[in-house]
């Protein structure tokens, strides 16, 4: 399945040193723009409590989490639209990613360059988001002129008419949103539409990467950070993640009992990189069910409202061309009964015909025929 999250921002915000710390990989992360030119790629596991609980019940040899893809997209610039900065390869590859985030940088060094002279987040966002609709601008426009055409040709046939008018008319509503720089009316006017649309980048749902200082992490220091605030302020607690890049990737460096005393020490129950994998699993619509054996456990990511012959897909192809029928019972009711026999005996073992809605921790057994 390829479902991906971009880190998109400014040059020398943070985002490599972020991207390596996230899939311990080993980006560039120099003091200078454009150091990422093409945009790195990485599978990052994400950690589930109910795994090393299913595999003491079924005793399983290993673990296989499921997973979320992360892309480190080169710094933009005002202009990327126009191609500054090599801004239209740069744009085309945010376009191929589910869900943005938005590293911003929210500490002070006067030994890391910024782009501007002060530092400013918000001012940072809105020269990335206005630089996407720039060049969503330009496809609203050409599609426009397509539209156009499209209506001349298809005069005789009301129904293909009255899809084109209604595309039109919404498109014409996106651009008036934009030139206001209205990015909520832009994405509100995507979720409305009824047609089918141009995939738009500054419509895309996004995370806000408040970039912090290594002295604001203990004790939530961040919360007295002008900059954080003025974010939260924005956007909402939810959407804003406060986050150490340089801390965090000291931390994927380390031994994991050296780490977890690290964040014993500075008060933290969880790094942020783990709640940056939850709200991006979470933000891109993910679920996770389970497949349970003696040899494995192994969570799969589907999109919320799969249907079980979908997911058998995932599984294997010909698990979905063949589907017959699969047995599911959810991970919940096993960790209570603590047995196969128990959920049977109470009935919660389900026979589900190719049409059912996977839940999540769904535990499932795909009966086929090829």
């Amino acid at each position: 399945m390829s479902i991906g999250a971009g880190l998109v921002g400014l040059p020398n915000v943070g985002k490599s040193t972020l991207f390596n710390a996230l899939t311990k990989s080993s980006v560039p992360a120099e003091n200078y723009p454009f150091c990422t030119i093409d945009p790195h790629k990485a599978i990052t596991p994400v950690i589930d409590e109910r795994m090393p609980r299913l595999q003491k019940l079924f005793n399983s040899q290993r673990l296989i989490p499921a997973t979320t893809q992360f892309v480190d997209i080169a710094g933009l610039v005002k202009g990327a639209a126009e191609g500054e900065g090599l801004g239209n390869q740069f744009l085309s590859h945010i376009r191929e990613v589910d869900l943005i985030l938005h590293v911003l940088r929210c500490f002070e060094d006067s030994n890391i360059v910024h782009t501007s002279d002060a530092i400013n987040p918000i001012s940072d966002f809105e020269t990335i988001i206005t630089e996407l609709g720039l060049k969503d601008l330009d496809s609203i426009e050409k599609r426009l002129q397509k539209i156009e055409q499209l209506l001349k040709i298809n005069k005789s046939n009301p129904v293909q008419e009255k899809q084109l008018q209604q595309e039109k008319v919404t498109l014409e509503k996106i651009k008036i949103a934009i030139n206001n720089s209205d990015w909520e009316e832009v994405r509100a006017l995507v979720r409305a539409t009824t047609v089918e649309m141009i995939p738009l980048i500054c419509a895309k749902n996004y995370l806000i990467i408040a970039n912090i200082a290594e002295a604001e992490i203990a004790d939530d220091g961040y919360k007295n950070n002008p900059h954080y605030n003025t974010l939260v302020a924005k956007f909402g607690g939810d959407r804003v993640i406060p986050i150490c890049a340089r801390a965090e990737y000291e931390l994927s460096q380390m031994p994991e009992e050296e780490a977890a005393e690290f964040m014993s020490m500075m008060g933290l129950k969880q790094s942020g990189l783990q709640t940056i994998i939850e709200k991006t699993y979470e933000n891109l619509g993910l679920i996770t069910f389970f497949t349970c054996g003696p040899q494995e456990i192994h969570a799969w990511p589907i999109k919320r409202g799969t249907n079980v012959r979908q997911a058998a897909g995932e599984i294997h192809s010909d698990l979905e061309r063949g589907f017959i029928c699969s047995e599911i019972y959810n991970c919940k009711d096993l960790f209570e009964t603590k047995s196969i026999n128990a959920l049977k005996d109470q009935g919660k073992i389900r026979t589900e015909g190719q049409n059912y809605s996977v839940q999540d921790g769904d535990i499932i057994l795909v009966k086929f025929n090829v």
